[in-house]
């Protein structure tokens, strides 16, 4: 595509030419009487061509020209094109030269910082954190598209830092309007990226996007726009259609939604404080329920009230809707240690179990459980969104009572539990996004989920040990080495602060804290290290489920005949077993006999075991060895023939059916045991109880081995003609017996109608 101006010089020099040929071509009569009209167009274009090719140029004047190169700062050798100007516009923000800044980097770091191969790296992150740190402090800094513009290209210099690095672009990175007012007007240096939504949509590419690692490490230095321990499935939200590179369009309206959404959240605030009663260090989260066509419905055992449904970060407030107003709000706390339990349920009307829409809330401050049904036709989305939200508040407060957190520690947890939830807000409404199985955005709900999630939990627990809250210049470290450590503030509550949401806790806060954020130059936070390990192990799981996905199979046939084929070695050896004690070869029966009786006797048979584990193992080293990772090659089974939808339904109530008959024989048993135990039969209680006399006396007396021996020579031996008669009359009289004890007597009482209408 040509510019603008390039078009218009080549539109004004046809006309021109066009003029030159009408007038060698008209005749004399013509020049006469049209010679002053075309004169005069001629004149306009000529005169006004400069002025035309300014409106898309926007060249400056020469004196500002000359004042720009004379106050350009000076551009550092060891940085690329974008990382200087990314340097240069923070040293504008900050207010002083990149001199300083360099200079300030090289005394203030150490030197493992200051390395050469990551030298240039690190001042990028030195310079941008001070100038987002700045921005930071203001409390509208999420509207200002400076600091938008700045953030992102921030992202882009830390890719591509180096001079000698390949460059993601030859041109300048985009600028704010202010910049843009104090550089040239070359076409060049004209903004890429933020001048209009339509010229960056034509102009983006994947060679200005940005990349996980950048985001990740840049977007947490900013608390409001992405926490450490989420920031990496933020990405995935954002670049999900984008083949995981990150354009700034998405970025821009990711920072818009988050925005909007903490504004109407001070809103929300500012008219529920009265009518909620908050306390001091409440906010509200998010309200449902004020569109009439989509309430929020209260059910109490049979009864259903719609309403209005309000989460702080302490509680959930329900105002039942009475006539054109609402009536005062119920409070289900969220902070106490209530035994509280939130999870989906069903409800429907009159207490009828009939639609996957709802919250349970239950603690021991409520007679009964409470359901919130967030009725919609399409899903349940409401529902999980309002149940993601509400647990993340209950464990914010439940990881604060487990490492007894308290003052400035808690308001931190309670401040990053409610910078998920605002970020989630700003993804949902901006990308209709919606959080799943390791994709959560919140944080404590992640670190239920994660593998290692209780090791994140841990390191952030001593994250926040070591916050120093300053509440004053006369806490200002008195000697020179204690002031050269960082103090390290609680940067989620100073930025609520900031934004307008009032705490006692950020109101002491030294203003020149040092260190806001998880992320400090040139250093991995241990947080950030306990995130990747369990990031590299959710990788490892979701890859093994995706192969149980792959495997599972339909119908109880089929998995019925898997299952056989795998277990075919096991059922091989019980059936050689089988056959040996039945007697059918009798040679071979009286070898084993004779093997077994004198492995027992030896006492060999407390190896038996660990030869086995033993055994399996030397298989799966064997296998390690000369497979060497190569794929495997799949399992056949032969599956059974297909059957309709009728015999399957059969066949599933043939097996539900014997499952309840093996119940019901068990059941027997243990009411006949219950009947012994209790002597309704005296004679056979009495019986049974000389029988584990006997029994107590022989495992007190006899060793081990010879018990065993006894045993396996009785089961074994069962078979063999000269005792399969005796054995089949002895089993016999056993279950005579058995069947002659009757069983104690069950009374099935009925639920009281009273509670059950209640």
């Amino acid at each position: 595509m040509k510019p603008k101006s390039t078009e218009l010089n080549q539109f004004v020099d046809e006309m021109e030419s066009e003029e030159e040929t009408n007038d060698n071509n008209n005749n004399s009569n013509n020049n006469n009487n049209n010679g002053g009209k075309f004169g005069m167009w001629e004149n306009i274009l000529r005169n006004h061509h400069n002025s035309l090719k300014s409106l898309f140029h926007r060249n400056k004047p020469e004196t500002d020209a000359a004042d720009v190169s004379v106050n350009s700062p000076k551009p550092i050798p060891q940085l690329s094109p974008i990382a200087n100007s990314v340097v240069s516009r923070c040293s504008k923000i900050i207010g002083v030269s990149t001199d300083e800044l360099q200079h300030a980097f090289d005394s203030e770091l150490p030197l493992g910082v200051k390395e050469l191969l990551t030298y240039a790296r690190n001042l990028v992150e030195f310079c941008s954190f001070k100038a987002l740190h700045k921005f930071s402090k203001t409390s509208d800094y999420l509207s200002d598209s400076e600091f938008r513009s700045l953030s992102f290209d921030v992202m882009l210099a830390w890719e591509a830092p180096s001079v000698n690095a390949d460059q993601l672009t030859t041109e300048n990175p985009a600028r704010s309007k202010d910049s843009k007012d104090e550089t040239s007007g070359d076409e060049d240096d004209a903004s890429l990226f933020y001048s209009s939504s339509t010229n960056m949509a034509v102009q983006v590419d994947d060679k200005k996007t940005v990349g996980r690692e950048a985001f990740s490490r840049i977007a947490p230095v900013c608390v409001l726009i992405a926490d450490i321990i989420t920031v990496h499935n933020l990405f995935d939200a954002l670049t999900n259609s984008s083949g995981h590179r990150l354009h700034f369009l998405v970025y821009d309206k990711y920072i818009r939604s988050l925005d909007k959404v903490i504004r109407n959240s001070k809103n929300a605030l500012a008219s529920s404080v009265a009518n909620l009663q908050l306390a001091e260090e409440e906010m509200v989260l998010d309200v449902d329920g004020t569109i009439p066509t989509q309430p929020v419905l209260q059910h109490i055992g049979i009864g259903a009230w719609p309403g209005r449904l309000t989460l702080t970060n302490y509680a959930l407030y329900f105002e039942s809707l009475g006539v054109g107003v609402h009536e005062k709000a119920v409070r289900y706390d969220l902070g106490t240690d209530m035994k509280q339990v939130i999870k989906p349920d069903l409800t429907g009307p009159l207490g009828a179990r009939l639609f996957d829409k709802a919250v349970m809330y239950k603690s021991t401050s409520v007679a009964e459980p409470v359901y919130f049904e967030f009725p919609e036709f399409k899903a349940n989305l409401r529902r999980d969104y309002w149940l993601d939200i509400s647990l993340e508040i209950l464990r914010s407060h439940m990881f604060v009572r487990k490492f007894c957190l308290k003052d400035t520690q808690k308001s931190e947890v309670l401040a990053r539990a409610s910078l998920g939830i605002f970020r989630y807000r700003a993804l949902k409404e901006a990308f209709k996004f919606f959080s799943s199985n390791y994709k959560t955005l919140l944080t404590f709900n992640l670190a239920e989920t994660l593998p290692r999630g209780d090791i994140i939990l841990k390191t952030l627990s001593n994250t926040l040990m070591n916050l120093t809250s300053v509440s004053g210049k006369r806490h200002i470290p008195a000697n020179v080495e204690s002031k050269k450590k960082l103090i390290v503030s609680p940067g989620a509550v100073v930025a609520l602060s900031c934004l307008g949401f009032k705490s006692k806790m950020a109101t002491g806060i030294y203003e020149e804290t040092t260190v806001v954020c998880d992320v400090r130059v040139g250093e991995i936070n241990p947080l950030e290290v306990a995130v990747k390990k369990s990031l590299m192990d959710t990788g490892k799981a979701q890859a093994a489920q995706a192969t149980v996905d792959q495997v599972k199979v339909e119908g109880i046939d089929t998995n019925v005949a898997v299952m056989k084929e795998l277990l075919f070695p096991v059922i091989e050896s019980a059936n050689r077993l089988q056959l040996l004690a039945s007697w059918k070869d009798f040679y071979r029966s009286t070898a084993f006999l004779i093997l077994s009786c004198y492995v027992i006797i030896r006492g060999w048979i407390q190896y038996l075991l660990p030869s086995v584990f033993l055994f399996i193992a030397i298989i799966m080293l064997w296998h390690r060895h000369f497979r060497k990772g190569g794929a495997l090659e799949p399992f056949t089974v032969t599956p059974p023939e297909n059957r309709n939808a009728v015999e399957q339904l059969l066949t599933l109530q043939e097996a539900i059916t014997q499952f309840e008959s093996l119940i019901q024989a068990g059941n027997i048993v243990l009411l006949k045991l219950r009947a012994l135990l209790l002597a309704i039969l005296p004679r056979a209680t009495e019986r049974v109880a000389l029988f584990l006399v006997f029994i107590a006396a022989v495992f007190a007396f006899v060793p081990p081995k010879y018990i065993f021996l006894v045993i396996f020579i009785e089961c074994y031996t069962r078979e063999m003609p000269c005792r399969r008669e005796s054995s089949k009359r002895w089993i016999r009289r056993v279950r005579e017996w058995w069947i002659r004890i009757p069983a104690a007597p069950v009374e099935l009482v009925k639920p009281d109608e009273c509670k059950k209408k209640k």
